[in-house]
């Protein structure tokens, strides 16, 4: 196990300056899509209770091109996904950087149980 002592201060900060720029910047597109997606949804009349389509990947591009709703949506609550995501991969690589073993098994075994919440809700529906 790697003592905090060790690290380098100016290496921590640099590192959490740069997650917590990837999370503004995910955060920020992903309530630019939904907005977009919403103001899209109620420009087309369509009632946001009356359902949506599925999610498929292959539609995302072709339903964005085609100002649809639920391309912007989906593409936006991928980023609010894709976050927490980011966030425990980017701690891993850095954990990994300064050679701490057990927190990069932690961060691993995260993105494992995120990967297996994902699966199992495509997989239900």
């Amino acid at each position: 196990m790697v003592d905090d002592d060790s690290r380098p201060k100016g290496v921590e900060a640099s590192f959490e300056r740069s997650i917590g720029r990837l999370l503004i910047t995910l955060t920020y597109a992903a309530v630019v899509l939904l907005a977009i997606g919403v103001v899209v949804l109620f420009a087309r009349g369509i009632s946001p209770l009356s359902g949506g389509p599925r999610f498929d990947v292959g539609r995302l591009i072709p339903d964005i091109v085609a100002l649809a709703p639920g391309g912007f949506l989906w593409l936006g609550l991928l980023a609010v996904i894709a976050a927490p995501a980011a966030r425990v991969s980017a701690a891993a690589i850095a954990y990994a950087r300064v050679g701490d073993r057990s927190m990069v098994v932690v961060a691993i075994a995260i993105l494992g149980v995120l990967a297996a919440s994902v699966l199992t809700a495509i997989a239900t529906t």
